[in-house]
């Protein structure tokens, strides 16, 4: 499985660069990284996230075809904000998709830390709706995610995912800062 995480890394850095330039040629990559990322990550019997590549893969046709509609005459996607009531209900709604989640698979899987899988494979769900939206609080998401990513899959041995998220935590970071400065011109 190492060469198809490693190809699986490199499409993920690529995908996120042209996020951070808010730039609709993501979406090519994100569909090889999430097809190719499903199979090493249900071979690591983390399948929340193995799961979880098929909701992006799906997310990533419609993102491609919403993110197509919205370009600005610049050719760039506009971002957008949460309001207070609806970042509030996001978070609440996270934290109960998590916890609902991750008792499933505890209870009817043999999964690998199921409660921690079902953090990232949640929070990564709410983090694409959101990017896929073009909100900025889709960052906040992300960074929570690469957070808890590292540790998991770095305990797995998957030492180029580890990486990756590393890697991803820097972008994110870097998306979140681009995101605002785009939203203030």
């Amino acid at each position: 499985m190492t060469s198809l995480e490693i190809i699986a890394a490199l499409l993920g850095l690529a995908n996120i660069i042209l996020i951070i330039r808010r730039s609709v040629w993501n979406y090519p990559f994100a569909l090889a990284m999430v097809a190719l990322s499903a199979v090493v990550l249900y071979d690591a019997k983390l399948y929340s996230d193995a799961g979880l590549q098929i909701f992006f893969f799906v997310v990533n046709i419609y993102g491609w075809w919403a993110w197509s509609r919205t370009l600005a005459d610049d050719g760039e996607i506009r971002p957008l904000r949460l309001g207070a009531v609806a970042w509030a209900g996001w978070i609440f709604g996270s934290i109960g998709a998590t916890g609902l989640w991750g008792w499933f698979m505890h209870v009817n899987t043999d999964a690998s830390y199921p409660w921690w899988d079902a953090s990232v494979a949640m929070l990564s769900v709410a983090g694409q709706v959101l990017m896929t939206r073009r909100y900025i609080e889709n960052w906040h998401w992300w960074i929570v995610v690469n957070i808890l990513s590292i540790g998991l899959y770095f305990s797995k041995g998957l030492y180029y995912f580890t990486g990756l998220y590393v890697a991803f935590l820097v972008l994110a970071i870097a998306g979140l800062v681009a995101w605002r400065r785009a939203e203030r011109t």
